[in-house]
C-alpha cells in the first residue's frame, strides 16, 4: 500500500506532538495524578484509585512481573448505588438481567466471560452441538455491563469479603504459571449479591481430580470431547494388544443423576449413529459404564426410572450399582473389590460448597452453604445476599434447603432482582439505607418439573411437584420433543438459539462433527 507523503509527514508531526507531551509529564514532579489517566481512551479508569504497583524480584530465566493493588471506590451520594455480583451462573445472570440499570450501576466479578447453559453441555461432548451454543457472553446478558460508564465485568476471583466496610478483595485469572501474576483489588459495594455456585463433590475419594473429568462448564466437555476422539484414534494404532485396546475404549460415568444419564445416552447414540461408520475397526471394543450408588434418577417417578433403565440397556449402557473407592490412573476401584480399567472417566455424583464458601465469615446452614432468611439475605450483615447453589435456608426460617437446581437458581436471580429494583426505586439503595425498608413477600419456590433425554430421540418428562406428588409423567419420543422445544426456547439469546437449531439440523443430516480440534 502507498501512502501519501502529505499524510506521512502529518502523521510523524503528530507522533512527535505526543512523545513530547508524554516526556514532559513523566519528568514533572511526581503527584497523585498518574498521565496514563490524562489519556483520551481511558478516561474511565478515573472510578478507580491505585494503591500501589511493586515490583517483583526476578532472576535471569523470568520476566519482570508487577503486582497491581487497586480500589473501585464507593459510590457518592448523588451516584447511582452500586450492585457487585459474585459469579455467572444461572442465578446472577438471571440477576443482571432484570436489574433496572437506571437505578443501579452493575459490577460481575467472575472466572468467566460466559453463562453455561448447562442442560445442553451433555451434547457438546460428541459433536451434537458445538460449544459456542451453550455459551452465552455476559455482556449480551446484561449490555450496561459494556455500555455504562459505571457498570464493569472484571474476570477474576473473589477472596474475601470485608462486609463491615462493604468491601470485596479480588483477584484476576490468568492463563496459567508461565503467565504474568494475577492483579490484585478490591471493590467498594452498596449491595453484594453471592452468586458463586458451587464445586463438583468428591466425596473426598482419593483421585478424583487428578484422573477424572467432570462436567459442569465448557473446558471440561472440551476435554471429554478431546479424550474421547484421542482413545479412539489410538486404539487403531497397530501394536496395540486387546486389553489395552478394550481399555481406551471403556467410558465410565459415576453419577446416575439427570448430567450423567444425559451424557451416558448422548455417548450411546455417537457410538451407534457415528463411531458404527466412521471408526469400523474398533466399533466392538468401544463401551459405556454407568456406575450408580442406588438408583439412577433418584428424584424422577418410578415409571420413568424403570424406562430409562432399559432404554439405556438397550442402547448399550451396562449399568452397575457399586460405590467407588478409589481412582487410579487407569482404573478404578468399588467398595466391594472390583475394578474397572477406563479410557475416559466422566464424574458427575452431585454438588457441594465451593472453598471460598467455606472460608466466608457468615452463617451457614447445615450443609455448609451461606444461610439466608426468607428474602435471601444473609441476616447477620447489611446489605449482603445470595442466591444460587451457594445458599440455603437457615434452619430458623423453618424451610426446608432447595436441590442444587438451574430453575431453583434462575426464580432465585428473578425475584431478587425485582426486590433490588424496589429498593431501589424507594431510596433505599445505597450502602446501610435499608433498614427500614418493607421488603414484601417472601420468596417462595414452586418447581415445574424435571426433564431429562436418555438418547434414541427419547426422553423423560415429570411434571410433579414433589417425589411424593401427583402429576403428568412421560416418556418417549413425544418426551424428547417436548425437552428439545422447552430447552430451546429457555436458551437466553436469538443468536444462541440459532445456533443450536442449525447444529440439532446439521447432526441429523450428516451426522457428529468428530474433528479433533
Amino acid at each position: 500500500m502507498v501512502r501519501d507523503p502529505k499524510t506521512s509527514m502529518a502523521w510523524l508531526r503528530n507522533l512527535s506532538k505526543y512523545s513530547s507531551t508524554i516526556a514532559k509529564l513523566s519528568s514533572s514532579p511526581k503527584t497523585n495524578t498518574d498521565p496514563f489517566f490524562l489519556l483520551p481512551s481511558f478516561t474511565f479508569l478515573s472510578h478507580f484509585s491505585s494503591n500501589s504497583i511493586q515490583q517483583k524480584p526476578s532472576n535471569s530465566n523470568t520476566k519482570h512481573v508487577f503486582e497491581y493493588s487497586g480500589l473501585l471506590e464507593a459510590t457518592k451520594p448523588h451516584e447511582k448505588p452500586r450492585v457487585v455480583v459474585l459469579g455467572s451462573g444461572w442465578a446472577g445472570c438471571r440477576l443482571m438481567k432484570g436489574l433496572d440499570t437506571t437505578t443501579y450501576d452493575i459490577v460481575c466479578v467472575s472466572p468467566r466471560n460466559h453463562m453455561v447453559f448447562t442442560p445442553l453441555l451433555a451434547s457438546t461432548c460428541v459433536g451434537t452441538l458445538e460449544f459456542r451454543s451453550v455459551a452465552e457472553p455476559i455482556g449480551r446478558i446484561q449490555p450496561a455491563l459494556s455500555r455504562e460508564p459505571g457498570s464493569y465485568f472484571f474476570l477474576a476471583n473473589c477472596t474475601a469479603i470485608d462486609t463491615h466496610n462493604h468491601m470485596v478483595q479480588c483477584e484476576t485469572v490468568t492463563d496459567g504459571e508461565e503467565t504474568i501474576d494475577p492483579w490484585k483489588f478490591s471493590i467498594s459495594y452498596d449491595k453484594l449479591v453471592i452468586a458463586l455456585g458451587s464445586k463438583p463433590s468428591t466425596f473426598g475419594i482419593q483421585g478424583v481430580k487428578e484422573y477424572a473429568i467432570f462436567l459442569r462448564e465448557v473446558y471440561h466437555a472440551q476435554e471429554i470431547r478431546r479424550k474421547l476422539l484421542l482413545n479412539l484414534m489410538l486404539s487403531d494404532v497397530p501394536g496395540i494388544t486387546e486389553e489395552e485396546k478394550r481399555r481406551l475404549l471403556h467410558c465410565v460415568v459415576v453419577g446416575g443423576g439427570p448430567t450423567g444419564v444425559e451424557f451416558s445416552g448422548e455417548l450411546s447414540d455417537f457410538i451407534m449413529k457415528d463411531v458404527q461408520q466412521r471408526y469400523a475397526h474398533v466399533k466392538d471394543y468401544i463401551r459405556v459404564t454407568l456406575i450408580e450408588a442406588n438408583e439412577i434418577l433418584s428424584s424422577f417417578d418410578d415409571r420413568l426410572r424403570r424406562y430409562a433403565t432399559n432404554q439405556l440397556t438397550k442402547s448399550g449402557v451396562r449399568l452397575v450399582r457399586g460405590i467407588v473407592k478409589d481412582v487410579k490412573a487407569q482404573k478404578i476401584i468399588l467398595s466391594d473389590g472390583t475394578e474397572v480399567p477406563y479410557g475416559l472417566l466422566v464424574w458427575s455424583t452431585g454438588v457441594s460448597p465451593a472453598p471460598i464458601i467455606q472460608s466466608l465469615d457468615l452463617p451457614k446452614e447445615p450443609s455448609g452453604r451461606i444461610g439466608v432468611d426468607e428474602w435471601l439475605r444473609v441476616p447477620s450483615v447489611q446489605d449482603v445476599f445470595s442466591i444460587g447453589d451457594c445458599c440455603g435456608f437457615l434452619e430458623t426460617t423453618g424451610r426446608q434447603t432447595l436441590p442444587a437446581l438451574a430453575q431453583v437458581a434462575e426464580r432465585q436471580g428473578k425475584y431478587l432482582a425485582e426486590l433490588l429494583n424496589r429498593i431501589g426505586k424507594e431510596g433505599a439503595g445505597h450502602a446501610n439505607s435499608a433498614k427500614e425498608i418493607e421488603f414484601g413477600d417472601p420468596f417462595v419456590y414452586k418447581h415445574l418439573g424435571s426433564m431429562a433425554t436418555i438418547g434414541r430421540y427419547k426422553a423423560l418428562v415429570d411434571l410433579r411437584q414433589s417425589k411424593e406428588g401427583k402429576g403428568l409423567s412421560l416418556a418417549g419420543f413425544l418426551s424428547f420433543f417436548i425437552w428439545r422445544s422447552a430447552y430451546i426456547t429457555r436458551v437466553i439469546s436469538w443468536r444462541n438459539r440459532f445456533y443450536v437449531f442449525i447444529n440439532w439440523v446439521t447432526t441429523l443430516i450428516f451426522g457428529r462433527d468428530i474433528s479433533r480440534l
